[in-house]
């Protein structure tokens, strides 16, 4: 961010923050469980990939004594081992109780919940389909959580490229960090190509990414420039941008307040800001602070949905929590 002096009068930024927007309740868990790891533990632990999508939550973590390694091979003998929010294939939990590595498994509970679904559909004969985007690091854990073939599409081609029969029975699951929105068109073409076809209801896709995507075209409606704080690899930080382009806004992604520029602002009266699932306050923020420093700014928060959900640690950790009490 270029340094540049606030003038007192200069007219004000409204700034407005979508709601709900930045932590969902299985990052939180996945954070926590790292945490409460280091207390239980001591330092080092070690954290197969990032835990999430962000990399100041993980070097917030590194600083504390987790240690991020890419394969189960870096990990010392006996070191605890956590495993990522998006989950992992079950030759990784495999090769991990070969090892006799003490594992907290940190995935998602509604990650979980897919891979249920997954082998409840295959276990009754029916081709899977997984709706998401190759390489991302929950389609790689899903697709080697259940074991028949899965066939993965993103777009409305790979439906129609799918090498199946129209009468086979298929059955779709959809990664988390896709919206109902998101994942409608799809849907639609596989119910229109194959004559028997089953799916999650809509209320089973993550509650967290559909409400951000709901909330941030509430934002973009009311805003000349939107900010996504949220990191690139973030696939739902970078759909939320995404969503403000096609909405004809504007639409900036950052990491934090650094990667503001105040040339978005010649000119503009509303800032709309949001933030991924795995981006922390102290980010949003930092955008805040960032936008003040060209030009006075009040901040309001939108109307939206309250978010109570939480999820339960595992059971292990609980229970040596309970322990360390006693």
């Amino acid at each position: 961010m270029q340094d540049k002096m606030t003038d007192p009068s200069s007219p004000s930024i409204n700034v407005l923050l979508a709601n709900p927007r930045g932590f969902c309740a299985g990052v939180v868990r996945a954070i926590e469980i790292v945490e409460r790891a280091l207390d239980l533990y001591g330092a080092p632990v070690y954290v197969r990939h990032e835990i999430v999508h962000n990399r100041h939550v993980v070097d917030r973590l590194r600083g504390k004594g987790a240690i991020f390694v890419d394969e189960l091979d870096e990990i010392p003998p006996d070191a605890p081992t956590i495993f990522s929010a998006h989950g992992v294939p079950r030759s990784v939990q495999e090769a991990a109780i070969a090892r006799g590595l003490p594992v907290l498994d940190a995935t998602c509970p509604l990650v979980t919940k897919v891979h249920v679904q997954g082998r409840r559909y295959a276990k009754a004969g029916r081709t899977l389909v997984l709706i998401g985007h190759a390489g991302h690091a929950e389609v790689i854990g899903t697709m080697g959580q259940i074991d028949a073939p899965i066939h993965l599409v993103s777009t409305t081609d790979d439906v129609t490229a799918l090498p199946l029969a129209t009468d086979t029975p298929i059955a779709y699951i959809t990664q988390t960090t896709l919206s109902v929105d998101d994942t409608r068109g799809v849907i639609a073409a596989l119910n229109q190509r194959f004559d028997d076809v089953q799916g999650p209801d809509v209320a089973d896709i993550c509650y967290a990414t559909q409400n951000r995507q709901t909330a941030v075209r509430d934002l973009a409606r009311q805003s000349d420039v939107l900010i996504v704080v949220g990191a690139r690899n973030s696939s739902n930080s970078s759909r939320l941008r995404e969503i403000g382009d096609e909405m004809g806004v504007p639409s900036y992604l950052v990491d934090d307040g650094g990667g503001v520029d105040p040339a978005w602002f010649d000119g503009v009266a509303t800032v709309g800001i949001t933030a991924g699932a795995s981006a922390p306050d102290e980010l949003i923020e930092s955008v805040i602070a960032a936008i003040a420093s060209v030009r006075p700014v009040s901040v309001k928060q939108l109307d939206g949905v309250t978010e109570d959900v939480e999820f339960t640690l595992p059971p292990q950790l609980r229970n040596l929590t309970r322990a360390a009490a006693e």
